[in-house]
């Protein structure tokens, strides 16, 4: 999702690197400000405060579609309606001009970090880490993350759905684990850890711990569902116990990457849908975009 989600990232950043004492992190240890006397009914107490996010700091929903092109989505002129991001994109931004590696790791650890892939030691995918600069699937402690930054300034954060970012070595439940989502700023962790997991039998981790999916697919199981489901309960419950606090949620379903474990209705939904080929669909998609972009004001 390229649209007003990331504005509002860029904002939530902002506001929280414009804070105060926000030259270094984690924050300094507050000065005492009680009283200690001789005895405690003479002494005063000073309970040091939790950091607070700024005032008006968003929440922010940050969904990663995987190997989802530009051209897919009708937000930006494709054939699949995505008809609640098209209302974000009308009353926010669209962004038009970016940048991918065309590999999911490398791409995942710079949407992360903010930084080079590189910089963040995955320049390949983390199954063919080597032992070279750049290379070795490790994002350094230097790197921090923007969830950390978001935590260590007052956002709830999680993580749902793929991760594939974790050293290939390390995937195990002996860890180490500062590398997985909780070793990264998100505080909650729900999703599967390689490139792709079956959909219907996934491979699931809670935190850093093994779990079983709630049912089976004979009841009605499906990844992206669950991963929903979990999703808007634990906004939910941020929200019931704590309302003035922001949130930040990365969303990543597994979904549209193989293996594609598509439930039978939306296969259905979708029957015939794409008869006409792939170069008619390039050229209806390109019509769609280009029909949108002349409608748009000229920029002064």
């Amino acid at each position: 999702m390229k649209t007003r989600v990331l504005a509002a990232l860029a904002f939530a950043l902002g506001a929280a690197l414009t804070a105060s004492a926000q030259d270094v992190l984690p924050r300094p240890e507050p000065p005492y400000k009680g009283h200690i006397a001789r005895t405690t009914e003479g002494s005063v107490k000073d309970f040091p405060r939790a950091t607070a996010a700024p005032k008006g700091a968003p929440n922010v929903l940050l969904i990663l579609t995987d190997d989802v092109g530009f051209g897919a989505s009708s937000t930006f002129g494709g054939p699949v309606p995505t008809p609640t991001m098209d209302r974000l994109a009308k009353n926010g931004l669209r962004y038009t001009q970016f940048h991918t590696i065309a590999l999911c790791s490398p791409s995942r650890a710079a949407l992360l970090s903010g930084r080079n892939h590189h910089s963040a030691g995955t320049g390949l995918i983390m199954e063919a880490g080597t032992g070279f600069p750049g290379y070795n699937t490790m994002m350094p402690k230097g790197c921090g993350t923007f969830a950390e930054v978001l935590k260590q300034n007052g956002y709830n954060t999680a993580w749902y759905g793929k991760n594939h970012n974790v050293p290939d070595w390390q995937t195990s439940q002996a860890g180490p684990f500062d590398l997985w989502p909780t070793g990264l700023g998100f505080e909650y962790f729900y999703g599967f850890i390689g490139g792709e997991d079956n959909q219907w039998y996934p491979a699931l981790w809670e935190g850093t711990t093994a779990v079983e999916p709630p049912k089976t697919p004979e009841e009605g199981y499906h990844l992206t569902e669950d991963l929903a489901d979990h999703a808007i309960t634990w906004m939910r419950t941020q929200k019931a116990l704590m309302p003035d606090k922001p949130f930040f949620m990365y969303f990543a379903p597994g979904a549209t990457h193989a293996p594609h474990h598509v439930p039978k209705e939306w296969i259905d939904k979708y029957r015939g849908k794409f008869a006409h080929g792939w170069d008619r669909q390039r050229e209806l998609t390109l019509a769609r975009e280009s029909n949108w972009a002349s409608s748009q004001p000229t920029p002064s």
